[in-house]
């Protein structure tokens, strides 16, 4: 029981689940779930949700010192996306060099499985259709030095003339990402 709430957990002091208060066996068997659904999901590390991460200052350099390259900037702390640390799951995840931001950060899914509406399989389904959307659309975009699926994807269609089917697939992933996600923050505005 203690264990979810000790200070080299990652969910130690998040405010929003509660460690304020005792942990009661419903919210371990929640933060459980939460940890299994945030590690076999990722979307948030890999460049499918953002194209960076942010970083506090007193993060940097022990970032840095993980091998990824960090952005100094005051208004932009952080380091690019993907991130080179997630391998099919995060490699720090229960490390104390695990970032601030990432520890905090709550998609709208793992928020409904914290509140328990929604279960762990229906979760883990949701994510894995996400999945297979994005695969299917990334294997229709063309050729990029980019790395980042978000920005890619942002490019072609702001960029190309992008045939109707193309255009129907990215049209159904930003759907799904806004409605199960929350997710809804790649165009200005979400029409593609």
């Amino acid at each position: 029981m203690d264990s979810f709430a000790n200070p080299g957990s990652p969910f130690a002091d998040c405010p929003d689940l509660g460690y304020d208060s005792p942990v009661g066996r419903n919210d371990e068997i929640n933060i459980t779930h939460g940890m299994t659904l945030c590690k076999s999901c990722g979307l948030c590390c890999t460049g499918h949700f953002f194209i960076w991460s942010k970083l506090r200052s007193a993060e940097l350099d022990s970032i840095e010192s993980l091998g990824l390259k960090v952005f100094r900037e005051p208004e932009r702390r952080g380091f690019n996306q993907p991130c080179p640390l997630w391998q099919g799951q995060c490699t720090i995840y229960d490390s104390p060099y695990y970032p601030r931001f990432c520890h905090t950060y709550q998609c709208k899914l793992l928020k409904q499985l914290l509140n328990e509406s929604i279960r762990l399989p229906e979760a883990l389904i949701i994510v894995e259709q996400a999945k297979e959307m994005i695969e299917k659309l990334a294997l229709l975009l063309p050729s990029s030095a980019k790395d980042n699926f978000r920005e890619r994807l942002v490019d072609h269609i702001e960029r190309d003339k992008v045939d109707k089917d193309f255009q129907r697939k990215a049209n159904a992933l930003l759907f799904f990402l806004d409605t199960q996600f929350d997710i809804n923050d790649f165009f200005d505005s979400q029409q593609a």
